[in-house]
């Protein structure tokens, strides 16, 4: 059973910084990419950042400059560092992977159960 879990969401003022941390766990074969979503309340869950295996990352046009993912193979655990804050970063932000889990043939998608950002202005 592969799990995620998600940590370092909080409270911050507007301009301050947050590490969001991701830690997959159970048992799989390998982890193909990892992701941060968020979603504010009424509106659609949007990707904020997404990272490979490899290394290659892609950011969202509103968090370009000020967010930044980063991954750890060795510790099979994702980062989102956020400088910058605003309010409207305010929301439920969570961990996807795409991961092979053990004994599987296929690739599948994992979320974890949210973490919270607030940023007051």
């Amino acid at each position: 059973q592969v799990q995620l879990v998600e940590s370092g969401g909080g409270l911050v003022q507007a301009g301050g910084s947050l590490r969001l941390s991701c830690v997959a766990s159970g048992s799989f074969f390998s982890i193909n990419a990892m992701a941060w979503y968020r979603q504010a309340p009424g509106k659609q869950r949007e990707l904020v950042a997404v990272i490979s295996r490899s290394g290659s990352t892609n950011h969202a046009d509103s968090v370009k400059g000020r967010f930044t993912i980063s991954l750890d193979n060795a510790k099979s655990t994702a980062y989102l560092q956020m400088n910058s804050l605003k309010p409207e970063d305010t929301a439920v932000y969570y961990c996807n992977a795409n991961i092979r889990p053990s004994g599987g043939v296929w690739s599948k998608d994992y979320w974890g159960q949210g973490t919270q950002v607030t940023v007051s202005s």
